[in-house]
């Protein structure tokens, strides 16, 4: 086996991950061909083929997948490396962070501010995603840390995390409605869902049916910002956990207090405890907070 370069390591890693070359490219600011070659040095290093075209996406081969998890290993133990080689307080950058696209809109974009007028020289790179997705990111050591929706499940030990704020469920509707009931009024327009399948949306949901109100959904879709667009438009009314970022402007949207008990949807920053840049997640969780 020749000398094998890392950054050679990280692309194929990238491929395998994003299933393309064309978005691995994109994601690492290469033209395609510069990826392709860096691939055919990677095989040349292992003496193997490690991916293989499958319709319109790329797929590791047998040996490509042996090798995957050791090569994520690798790339980890290196950024690791390069963290405790900082001769400063804190590790070395870069802080590999993850947050949700609310999250970034309500409270990241605020916190990276504060952030490098502390610390002006740590780079952060940061990864949009699903809390779900995050948070197995975090577990698999992938992002030293993420900002996401709180997980209603006990996490291992071996994850640290700080709640940030919690959100109560609220009526959303177009801000020229007015409303006295609003509990009727979920009767009596057509209704946004939000995804069933997220947190957010099961709270919701759970609030209608112990209430035994059955909405007529005409929309459901992920998506909090989007959603407030699509009740600014009139199309209907929702509930959706209070996260500041709606436009409740004139040609916005405005927010109804609920009877209660409302539910509370949490949102936290959760960490790696045992990576080597534990100590600037942590650091980054006190800018957060």
């Amino acid at each position: 086996m020749v000398a094998m370069d890392l950054r050679f390591l990280q692309t194929f890693v990238h491929v395998v991950e994003l299933g393309s070359i064309a978005e691995a490219a994109r994601f690492e600011g290469l033209t395609p061909a510069s990826v392709q070659q860096r691939l055919r040095a990677l095989d040349g290093s292992v003496g193997s083929q490690l991916l293989k075209r499958a319709g319109r996406t790329v797929q590791p081969t047998v040996a490509g997948r042996r090798i995957l998890e050791q090569a994520r290993k690798i790339l980890s133990d290196a950024r690791d490396l390069r963290s405790m080689a900082s001769d400063t307080e804190l590790p070395a950058g870069p802080l590999h962070l993850g947050a949700t696209p609310t999250a970034l809109n309500s409270m990241v974009a605020g916190a990276l501010k504060r952030w490098f007028n502390q610390h002006p020289d740590t780079e952060v790179y940061i990864e949009p995603g699903s809390s779900k997705a995050l948070y197995t990111r975090v577990l698999d050591g992938a992002l030293d840390a993420a900002v996401l929706v709180h997980p209603q499940f006990d996490m291992p030990k071996s994850i640290g995390k700080l709640v940030i704020r919690q959100e109560p469920l609220t009526l959303v509707t177009p801000a020229g409605m007015k409303v006295k009931d609003p509990l009727k009024e979920l009767m009596r327009h057509p209704y946004i869902c939000y995804d069933r399948s997220v947190l957010g949306g099961k709270l919701a949901d759970d609030y209608l049916r112990e209430r035994g109100i059955r909405p007529r959904i005409r929309l459901e879709l992920d998506g909090i910002d989007a959603i407030g667009k699509l009740v600014s438009e009139g199309l209907g009314v929702s509930l959706l956990p209070d996260t500041g970022t709606l436009n409740e402007g004139p040609a916005g949207v405005k927010k109804w207090s609920l009877p209660p008990p409302v539910p509370l949807r949490s949102l936290a920053i959760i960490w790696g405890r045992s990576g080597a840049r534990a100590p600037l997640a942590q650091a980054f969780a006190q800018v957060l907070a």
